[in-house]
């Protein structure tokens, strides 16, 4: 069946496909408020990762249906039946991944709107029937706004707002009181060849206690390297810091990030979760290009040194690598110094960010 493209009326049920990972999820927020203010009475369902939904489920009025990557056969069959249940107007692919196709091509829907060819990677082209207006050079946010601009949805501010459950916000409220000025840090990626070093965080955390005298909480996720690293900075600071790396949950630290002065983080899940937290955050890039992937309110604040890795370790400029590629080699976090991330403190504190000390 052939339908008028662009809408002329508001879809009745609109489909998003994106599973992972958290930070990509988090550049999807905007889009799904953008649209939903232009079509009021639309139904949203979102197939998403089962650790990303954690997060996400905080979205109201939002049906999510969840993917397991470790479902067996069982978990596939009770996907397959879900995506059979409902037949929808549109489907938003915002995923290249062949995974994400393969699930794209059982959901039913008379739109699938994918990224234009040169975008579609791992032949996601395949699996759509529309295409958003090619583009080159942008922000991963800003190309989902891409599929917004493709169906004649009016341009609004950027809303990033997640409402918090109380339980989140009394937790974030018993770790950070009222007034007092904190620096949260996530040491880690998924990614290690995107972590810092243990010794330079401890650094910067020494000077932050010592000249802009914040309290310093570390967070993040429950795995090893997680924790090694939270063990690792603990042991070599002067001051000592709140270590709560593997205590709460996805909600909890979207609600501690939110009551922070001041976020430290590289590329990240947590990096973006900053940005829905309104939190103005320093990102450490390297080994990954802040112009496509930092933080999305914060890039005066962002570290990068992306080009001079690719000097350093390409033997190229920045400007003549394809727009997603990364630089994940040994060592490439080391171009990002102490002095580096203190100086962002310092333009911080002296743009009043910081607060004022006690």
């Amino acid at each position: 069946m052939s339908v008028e493209f662009p809408f002329k009326t508001p879809p009745a049920r609109v489909c998003i496909l994106r599973l992972s990972a958290i930070g990509d999820t988090c550049h999807v927020v905007p889009l799904i408020h953008r649209l939903r203010q232009a079509w009021p009475t639309t139904r949203f369902t979102w197939v998403i990762g089962r650790i990303e939904a954690r997060l996400m489920s905080l979205f109201p009025d939002v049906e999510f249906i969840t993917v397991d990557k470790r479902a067996g056969r069982e978990g596939q069959a009770a996907l397959d039946q879900r995506l059979r249940e409902t037949q929808f107007d549109l489907l938003l692919h915002l995923q290249v991944a062949l995974r994400a196709s393969l699930i794209a091509r059982r959901i039913r829907a008379t739109t699938k709107l994918g990224f234009d060819i040169a975008r579609a990677r791992e032949l996601q082209w395949l699996f759509t029937n529309r295409r958003v207006a090619a583009r080159r050079t942008e922000h991963v946010l800003d190309s989902f706004q891409g599929f917004a601009d493709t169906l004649g949805v009016p341009r609004t501010p950027l809303e990033h707002d997640l409402p918090l459950p109380l339980e989140a916000l009394d937790y974030a409220r018993g770790l950070i009181p009222d007034g007092a000025r904190t620096l949260v840090v996530s040491p880690c990626s998924s990614h290690v060849l995107r972590n810092w070093r243990a010794e330079r965080y401890a650094a910067v955390i020494d000077h932050a206690q010592r000249e802009h005298g914040l309290r310093v909480i570390l967070c993040g996720g429950p795995s090893p390297v997680e924790r090694e690293m939270g063990a690792a900075i603990e042991s070599m600071v002067s001051a000592p810091v709140l270590n709560q790396i593997g205590k709460d949950t996805l909600p909890q630290m979207l609600a501690l990030l939110s009551r922070a002065t001041v976020l430290l983080s590289p590329d990240s899940g947590p990096a973006h979760m900053g940005t829905l937290a309104g939190v103005p955050v320093i990102g450490l890039y390297a080994a990954t290009n802040p112009a496509r992937s930092g933080p999305y309110a914060s890039r005066d604040w962002t570290v990068d040194r992306y080009d001079e890795a690719a000097r350093r370790f390409l033997g190229k400029r920045a400007s003549t690598l394809p727009w997603t590629r990364k630089i994940e080699k040994p060592g490439v976090m080391d171009l990002i110094t102490v002095d580096d991330v203190t100086g962002r403190l310092g333009a911080l504190a002296a743009a009043g960010l910081l607060g004022s000390r006690a």
